[in-house]
């Protein structure tokens, strides 16, 4: 597909799940130093981008309850503009598919689609290294999905290794509900002193997801959606919540499980990627 000024650009904004998350420490400016696997899906909102000559940012389609200026995908476009002093504009949307407010990365990864995309789509040229230190403001979670790959990761979440992870099948349960990730950080049930690991871990087997145990004890649907889906699989709670998973050796496998899923909750199935499906559809607009 050749790239036109007055076309749309349609390009996935994949989901991530944390393969387990520990605190390791918190720093003295009062962010938590942290320790996790990224692993990014094949499951994906989906960014609309088109080219405005104004200079204007316009967001034309997007969440009713999140305002324009609110929105992820504006502030990443705003930062693009103003970093490079680009006269362009774009008319900016997004089609969600990932459910909101589950762990699974969907405003980051909207707003790290939007960043690339209007690099490309702008000719601003601006270098991977500083696509990061833009991504780096606008979130924790947004340099893994610009960095496109799946990932160890330390610092805050911005310190990114490139892995290759198997790439197995992901039930993702959704249980409907909405967990605040500010107070689970103020939490005094929060664990933030684990020890710190080597990239070179084997299995993550032995780590867990700090966050699980407080959102569990908290948030009663998460704690049946775990134990519902721990019955066909071991299970983990993914980012601060509220979305939880397994994986599965097969897609069929992990379809057959979904299909038992209670009506109360909503899921998915996707396959594993260690590299980000944005990045072969940019190519198709190079």
């Amino acid at each position: 597909m050749a790239s036109s000024l007055d076309s749309t650009w349609y390009l996935p904004a994949p989901a991530k799940l944390n393969l387990f998350l520990h605190i390791t420490g918190v720093r003295d400016d009062g962010y938590h130093n942290l320790q996790t696997i990224f692993q990014l899906l094949d499951y994906s909102d989906e960014v609309t981008l088109k080219l405005r000559q104004d200079g204007v940012i316009n967001r034309v389609e997007g969440l009713e309850s999140v305002e324009p200026e609110d929105d992820l995908i504006v502030k990443a476009a705003r930062a693009l503009q103003h970093y490079t002093s680009c006269s362009y504009g774009a008319d900016l949307g997004v089609r969600k598919a990932l459910p909101i407010g589950g762990g699974i990365g969907g405003g980051s990864s909207d707003a790290a689609t939007t960043l690339l995309g209007l690099n490309q789509l702008w000719k601003c040229d601006v270098p991977l290294g500083e696509l990061l230190a833009i991504a780096r403001t606008l979130g924790a979670d947004v340099p893994v999905f610009v960095k496109g790959t799946s990932a160890w990761a330390e610092g805050i979440g911005e310190e990114l290794t490139p892995l290759e992870l198997p790439e197995k099948w992901y039930l993702v349960v959704h249980p409907n509900v909405f967990v605040s990730t500010s107070k689970l950080f103020s939490s005094k049930l929060l664990t933030r002193n684990k020890t710190i690991l080597n990239m070179r871990i084997s299995s993550t087997a032995d780590t867990e997801n700090v966050f699980e145990s407080v959102v569990r004890s908290e948030y009663p649907e998460v704690e049946k959606s775990l134990e519902w889906l721990s019955k066909f699989a071991p299970a983990r709670m993914t980012g601060t919540g509220s979305c939880v998973f397994a994986s599965f050796e097969s897609k069929d496998q992990a379809v057959a499980v979904m299909q038992q899923l209670p009506r109360k909750w909503v899921a998915f199935v996707a396959k594993a990627v260690n590299n980000s499906p944005l990045l072969d559809a940019l190519k198709l607009y190079a």
